[in-house]
Formats: C-alpha cells, structure tokens, sequence
C-alpha cells in the first residue's frame, strides 16, 4: 500500500492542471491514468476565453502561445448556427488559442514534470472507499493490482466518470440526438476557395461559407483566400452511440456532408477529424466527502469551445483549498466552496450553451426568423461585448459571502500594470507562484498591519497603478478577489473588515 496527499484520477487537461496547482501549493498528489501513453486521438481543437488569462497569471502562456502550429484565428466564434464576429472591436471580449488537446496534454504533461509530479500511466482505478480520515483506492496496474490511500480523491475521469458513479454523485440531464462532426481539412485543386470564402466545387457549384441548413442537418464552412486547410462542421440527428476512442475517418465526414447536401465534396487530407455527441448534465453535488469530480466528470456542455476553460478552472479553483485543509489552516466551509462556485459558474456556462442548442436545432421559419433577429442583435456592439464576456466567462462573479459588496468583489482579478520601488511589474507576474496576495494601491499601513498576523500565507505588495480600482485588492490564489475597498476610505475604518476576510478565506491568524 502507498500514500498521496491527494489522488486524481484522469491525467487529462483537468487533471493534469490540478496536479500542477497543487505541486505549487506544496502538496504532493497522485495522477492515476488507465490508458498507458497520452491519446493521440484529435478531442478539443484548442483553448477559448478566460482560462487564457489564468496561463497568463501563471507565467505559462507565452510558452502555450509558442506551441502553436498555425495562425491565431480573427476573433469570430460560431454560437448556435450564428457567429459572435469581433473582428471589428480593437479589445475584442473572447479570444481563443488554436491548440489541439492532445498538444496542450504534452504542454501539461511538461509542466508536471517540471514540477515533479508523479503520473502513472497504465494505471487503472478499480474502486475506491472512504471514511471520515482517508480514501482508499483499488488499482491495477502494469505489475497486478494494488491499492493506494490519500486524503483526497478528485475525479478527473471524463463523461463516464467511475469516480462519480461510486461517490455516489447523480449527473441529471439531457441527451440531445445529434451527432457532431468536426475537421480541418485540405482541399484538392479541384476545389477553389472564393475570395469570400465560399468553395467552389466542380459538378455542384458553391458551398457558401458558413452555416448551411437544410431539411437532414447542418454543414458549417470556415475557409479564407489563400489558407491551405479549411474547417468544417456537420450536424445530424442520428441515434447512433459511438465509441469515443475509435476514431473519426475522412470517409465518414465526407458520407455526413453528402447526406446534409446532397454533393460529394473531395477533400485530400485532415489535420483534425472528431465526432461527438452533444449532453447537458451536471453533477448535483462536485463534493461528496473526501471525494470531487471535476472537468467532464463534473459537467457537460451542449455546445463546443467550453469544456477545457471550465474543467481547467475547475482545477485552479480545487487546487488551493485542497491544499490549505492538507496543510491544516482552511477555515471551516472552504471546501464547500468548491461545489458553490464552480456549480454557479458551469450553471452560467450551461445557460449559453442550451440558448446555443435552441438556436441551432429549429429549421421552420419561426427558427430561421430567430436566428436572423439575434444576428441583428450583434450587429450592436453592447449586446456583443455582453455574449462575448458570457461566452469567455468573463462575466463570472462568484457568490460573495458577508458584507463586502463591492462591484469587484468575487470577480476575476484584473491584470493591473503595477509601479513598485523595484520597477514595473503586473498582477499577472505577482500570481505566478499561486499564492494569495493583499494588493495595497494607496499606500495603506494600516491594512498592511492588519494582514501582518497573515504573512507566512498572504503575500502583501504595495504598488501604485493608474485609474486605481480600489485602495486595497484581497486575491487569491485563482486570481478571484475575496475583498477591497472603496477609493479613498479613512484610515482604520476598513481593517477590521480586512481582518475578517482574511479569516474567512485564510484561516485564523
């Protein structure tokens, strides 16, 4: 038998970035996986919305940023058979970073390394028991079974979690009938990409860019002049199930294109071929004793470009709490956190993603006339700038406990440009050890006082920064502010407050 601080089972995105957040907590997990190498199979084709600023705020950004193959894409992201186009703001709310899953899994798979984080592959997790003190884990691995106990178990392990099934944790939801089909392809000769980015197809005529209905499902098109691969997308109902880890050939994209059309379209190679289906669950409870869910295992979402923020962010929200009860100062409730904040924040990402579903599934006219009136709904750019911060989830602000009602209170940290006596810096670089810090903007030694008695777990700096948001900024580890003040507030008036959130958040002094 073998001990962990905590184990994950899945050494996907979700868990591989937990294992990261806890290693830089100071606690020592356990990354159980059953298959043996990383899959090589195409999943999600990159990273979207506010995950992209949490890299930022760990130093890991540039480095995702590098690997990528291709161009960043313009900012214009399909949203249920429409597109939300920010090509035309300067600060668009939404950007996207195009890095198939099985890169980012060998980016998160380098960064544990590098954090000497112990994944074992080819290990599969074959029960699991706890009590009020530990969990115990039934394993078989490469050499027989053996069985490993923690403090914590988190299931990382995907749709058909075993984890979640054995916590005893429901998942209710629904199951849409439609089978989703998503590629990047290169074309023949015989096919020409039209300055419009419509295809012209030899014995057909044109396929137009974008989304094309008709009465057997939906075929989505996004080329450009000049590009050497095209991406399409089909819908179709079908009652089909199929096996996640077989996968998707170019025959089979080009059968779902000529039954949506009616025209075989020649294609020549792909760079990404996946299938999915589309499902609306989420778990009831993210915490059932000493065992979490997280990522798929936690919540599914019936629409694309959603899964990896929310499950990584899931795993950037997880990390620090779990550690601040294994190193004995979480205050009481913190864990419980966890399920009410990350449930509010898929509870947000579920609600876009079903008004995604009504708007691409109807094809009457009364569906047609609904998707042409939200489309003239973007055309604005306040009614835009709200999807896309819905979207990206940058619009998230948590449930805020006690009295501290500021606006900013709950929400993500803004990246401030930061003036310190050793020189320029941002909050992004002051996050890079994911540690909580007490922001003093105006130069307040009293709130520098109160937070004394907190110094070995809150880092305290004191900056100036221009169009100043509060005298005094309380962030934690995931870059969430769990208090401030107002602009200008007397000296000592806010320290007792100050003081009761450290509290609340950190544990007694």
């Amino acid at each position: 038998m073998t001990n962990a601080n905590v184990i994950i089972v899945g050494a996907g995105p979700t868990g591989l970035m937990l294992a990261a957040e806890l290693r830089l907590a100071g606690v020592r997990p356990l990354v159980l996986e059953r298959h043996p190498h990383r899959r090589d199979s195409p999943k999600a084709g990159g990273l979207g919305g506010q995950i992209l600023e949490l890299l930022r705020y760990r130093g890991l950004l540039e480095r995702f940023q590098a690997a990528c193959r291709g161009p960043v894409p313009a900012p214009r992201f399909p949203f249920g058979g429409v597109h939300l186009d920010f090509t035309r703001l300067a600060d668009p709310p939404m950007h996207a970073l195009p890095l198939p899953q099985q890169l980012l899994e060998r980016l998160l798979d380098e960064r544990t390394a590098e954090l000497d984080v112990e994944v074992r592959r080819g290990h599969e997790v074959t029960g699991i028991s706890q009590d009020g003190a530990a969990v115990s884990v039934d394993v078989r691995g490469p050499d027989g079974p053996y069985q490993v106990t923690a403090h914590y178990l988190v299931g990382c392990d995907g749709a058909r979690s075993r984890v979640r099934d054995w916590a005893g944790i429901g998942f209710p939801g629904t199951v849409y009938p439609e089978v989703n089909r998503l590629a990047q392809v290169t074309l023949p000769d015989t096919v020409t990409v039209l300055g419009n980015g419509d295809l012209d197809v030899p014995g057909f005529g044109t396929i137009r860019a974008g989304f094309t209905r008709t009465e057997h499902g939906l075929l989505g098109v996004g080329s450009s002049p000049g590009a050497t691969s095209v991406s399409l997308y089909t819908i179709e109902d079908e009652s089909t199930e199929y096996d996640d880890d077989v996968p998707m050939t170019l025959t089979e994209l080009q059968s779902s294109i000529r039954r949506v059309l009616g025209v075989h379209l020649p294609l020549a190679g792909s760079t990404r071929l996946s299938r999915f289906t589309f499902k609306a669950r989420q778990a009831d409870h993210y915490r059932q004793g000493r065992v979490m869910v997280a990522g798929d295992a936690a919540h599914l979402f019936p629409a694309t470009g959603v899964a990896l923020n929310a499950g990584m962010l899931d795993a950037v929200n997880l990390a620090w709490k779990l550690a601040a009860d294994l190193h004995g100062w979480a205050p009481p409730g913190l864990l419980d956190t966890y399920h009410t904040e990350r449930h509010h924040a898929s509870t947000r990402t579920m609600l876009h993603t079903r008004a995604q579903v009504a708007l691409r599934r109807g094809y009457d006219t009364a569906a047609e006339a609904l998707r042409e009136v939200f489309s003239e709904l973007l055309t604005d750019e306040q009614p835009l700038r709200r999807m896309g911060a819905l979207v990206a989830g940058t619009d998230l602000r948590y449930p805020v406990p006690g009295t501290n009602d500021h606006p900013l209170t709950g929400t993500f940290a803004p990246n401030l440009t930061l003036h310190t006596y050793r020189g320029m810096t941002s909050l992004a670089e002051l996050l890079h050890p994911a540690r909580p810090i007490l922001l003093d903007l105006a130069d307040r030694p009293d709130l520098r006082e109160a937070a004394r008695d907190w110094g070995q777990r809150v880092d305290v700096h004191t900056a100036k920064t221009d169009q100043r948001p509060a005298d005094a900024l309380l962030i934690r580890p995931d870059a969430h502010i769990a208090w401030t003040t107002l602009i200008d507030e007397p000296i000592g008036s806010a320290a007792p407050a100050l003081r009761e959130a450290l509290t609340g958040w950190f544990g007694s002094p």
